[in-house]
């Protein structure tokens, strides 16, 4: 957000939640603004215990330590003046500084570095090439409605929903908008890209803002929501993950938090309620597909151990560590490796498709003006109960486009094909045993693995007719032969050990848990019989 607008919203945050929340003390149930405040310092004590070395540690301590010394002593407006305080702080945490000169630095630096970087051009390569330099066109694809997406942020706020598999996803997307010759985007990030030594001073500069995972705080995640309805009414196209967080076991995001997702409506009512010129706003689910994820080993551990109450231990994230971001991209360049954005169709916030115009449809095609959907005594305005169960119907919209623009890569297919295979021959171990163990029978003849192969191929060929999901070109042109040596080749340049490698003619899964999280990617579509 622009500084000369980020000032505005502050303001317009924090009087919108202190207003809402002394509203709410008066009602016969609502919570009294003291046991409010009580509750959220009570709240951040608990974070700072477990904080004690993050580095606004003592700046935090001591505000909170000051709310605590006026507390039991102040008047009503006194307490009033406290959660002023609180949510002024928080919306200034949270609030994301926008450098047009720093962004015109990194669409002119950024695209040539990550360039370089991901074709992993020798010096004799690159001389040879001289003037013209590798660019990002190869490596990034992008595919599916994307003339609408461009059409549709010319007459109205676009709020772009990505699948969450990675945190490369952000520059990915970033990118890829910058690209189709859209605006910057705003977004929310976590603290831990912001402390990251590659991605800090872009952070800081480039308009996202700050998502503190460790405050459990109601004030703080209504800071969050309100920043972003303010962004929307203030013509910011935003990025939102509905996912929330990265998918853990590497399937595609079903379950979709729905409450940033419905800022959309209340923006769209604000704007209504102002006379704003393109009131509407946009959804556009869209797909992050890879051969590999960065911290897939991480991740599916942590999965694991959540799910299975075992053993497993949670490894460092990937992300902090440069060298291995480095070897990751690196490899999978060496072996052509592309990284597929797919924009799904646009919707409106009541989970209406949308056309290249902007006009809504409801679900026998017809069209609707959707300013009457909140109308209450005829004028637009905020019904919460209403607006939640547009809310739902929205989020099973994103999510039943997250499956159908959800793309396969090879990798996914052979993990799989593998997976249903150790299954098959190992009937009696449950899930966490077969991953603990490997199976009774832990090797596969290269045969069976080709033709299970060959035959999610064509299963899922067909789905891929049908518009229930896609798969990478790539796939097309190759036989079960040549998509399994694929695999092959890109789980041995990254993981060690390989999630799958050959000996002879066997399959032998070299880390059971990686398996299972590529092979993930299918779940929740069907398999074939037999």
């Amino acid at each position: 957000m622009r500084n000369e607008d980020r000032e505005c919203a502050i303001v317009e945050i924090t009087s919108r939640i202190v207003s809402r929340y002394m509203e709410e003390s008066t009602r016969s149930k609502g919570m009294p603004v003291l046991q409010v405040v009580n509750d959220t310092m009570y709240q951040e004590f608990l974070r700072l215990k477990q904080d004690r070395n993050g580095h606004m540690y003592q700046e935090d301590y001591a505000f909170w330590k000051e709310i605590q010394r006026k507390l039991p002593q102040s008047t009503e407006r006194e307490i009033k003046k406290l959660l002023t305080n609180i949510v002024t702080r928080f919306s200034r945490e949270v609030a994301g500084n926008f450098s047009p000169q720093v962004y015109d630095l990194s669409v002119k630096v950024l695209p040539v570095g990550l360039s370089l970087l991901l074709n992993s051009v020798s010096p004799t390569k690159l001389l040879r090439q001289f003037p013209n330099m590798p660019t990002l066109e190869h490596n990034v694809q992008l595919s599916g409605n994307v003339k609408q997406l461009q059409e549709l942020e010319k007459r109205g706020t676009v709020v772009l929903l990505p699948t969450h598999l990675s945190n490369l996803d952000s520059p990915i997307v970033g990118w890829s908008i910058y690209h189709m010759g859209l605006p910057p985007f705003t977004y929310g990030a976590g603290l831990n890209l912001f402390s990251n030594p590659m991605l800090s001073f872009f952070m800081r500069n480039l308009g996202a803002y700050r998502v503190d995972r460790r405050k459990k705080a109601p004030i703080y995640k209504d800071v969050l929501k309100e920043y972003a309805t303010c962004s929307l009414e203030y013509g910011y196209n935003n990025i939102f993950f509905p996912g929330g967080t990265r998918s853990r076991s590497g399937i595609v995001e079903r379950r979709i938090k729905k409450g940033l997702l419905g800022t959309a409506i209340n923006s769209y009512v604000h704007n209504l309620q102002n006379k704003k010129k393109n009131p509407k706003i946009f959804i556009v689910p869209c797909t992050l597909n890879y051969h590999l994820v960065l911290e897939a080993k991480s991740l599916i551990e942590d999965y694991l151990k959540s799910e299975g109450r075992s053993r497993y231990i949670v490894a460092n994230d990937e992300f902090s560590d440069i060298k291995r971001i480095v070897k990751f991209v690196t490899n999978l360049i060496k072996l052509d490796s592309q990284i597929q954005v797919v924009i799904g169709e646009a919707f409106d916030p009541f989970g209406n498709r949308v056309d290249i115009e902007g006009q809504s449809y409801d679900s026998r095609e017809r069209p609707v003006d959707i300013s009457k959907y909140v109308l209450c005594g005829g004028k637009p305005a905020i019904d919460p109960q209403r607006d939640h169960e547009y809310t739902n119907e929205l989020s099973k919209v994103v999510s039943e486009q997250f499956s159908n623009y959800n793309m396969l890569m090879v990798t996914h297919l052979v993990a799989a094909a593998c997976f249903l295979l150790l299954r098959e021959k190992n009937p009696d171990m449950d899930l966490y045993r077969l991953l603990h163990t490997g199976g009774n029978i832990d090797h596969l003849a290269l045969s069976e693995v080709c033709e299970m192969t060959d035959r999610l191929y064509n299963h899922f060929k067909t789905l891929e007719q049908n518009g229930k999901i896609r798969l990478e070109p790539w796939l097309h042109t190759q036989n079960s032969e040549g998509m399994v040596e694929r695999a092959l080749r890109f789980f041995k340049s990254y993981h060690a050990p390989s999630v799958i490698r050959r000996r002879g003619d066997r399959i032998i899964p070299g880390d059971m848990n990686l398996l299972y999280y590529y092979q993930n990617r299918l779940k929740g579509y069907p398999l074939p019989e037999g």
